[in-house]
């Protein structure tokens, strides 16, 4: 596993039932959580929609699809703690973004986690810190379409992850990575 910068523990949560947002614009947003800015109108739609194409799937993850896990994750209010099944495993690098939404909406910086597969005309090519690509990844408005900085990147097996929780419901939320991740 190769990391190109410390990984902090990231919170994935997100607001009632359908929808779940980024932001927090109280004191009580999780550590880490400050580089996200507020920006409550991005938010992560309740179904993450299919893996992007190209992905391959890890093929012997610590965590294999169905397996039901607790997250260490702060991407999110409410993330952190909660119970989540794995809905899929993947192989690929993983990268912590910043960048401005095409929307309108405040600069985002260090978002967990956009995928190698979700970046355009990179191909198999990894990125290092300070390089940029166009992300066609659509986690939050705003986002696909966007040009991203790569903050930092992570080689661990990358996760998507269905949570049912009282803060949120959310099938195959797109993505946490294996360090974010402890056996139920």
């Amino acid at each position: 596993m190769r990391i190109s910068q410390p990984l902090a523990l990231t919170t994935l949560a997100a607001a009632a039932l359908a929808v779940a947002g980024c932001g927090s614009e109280n004191d009580d947003a999780p550590a880490g959580h400050a580089d996200h800015a507020v920006h409550s109108e991005h938010e992560h739609p309740a179904d993450g929609g299919p893996a992007p194409a190209g992905i391959a799937e890890a093929t012997d993850p610590t965590y294999p699809v169905g397996t039901e896990v607790t997250l260490t994750a702060d991407h999110m209010p409410g993330m952190d703690g909660a119970t989540a099944t794995i809905s899929g495993a993947f192989d690929t690098t993983a990268y912590a973004v910043s960048y401005t939404p095409t929307d309108g909406g405040d600069p985002v910086t260090n978002h967990k986690w956009v995928v190698q597969e979700e970046l355009e005309g990179v191909g198999d090519e990894e990125l290092a810190p300070g390089d940029t690509a166009v992300m066609t990844a659509g986690h939050m408005p705003g986002m696909q379409g966007a040009e991203a900085t790569v903050d930092a990147s992570t080689d661990e097996t990358v996760y998507m992850v269905d949570i049912d929780s009282p803060e949120m419901t959310m099938t195959r939320h797109k993505w946490v990575v294996e360090s974010e991740i402890q056996p139920k």
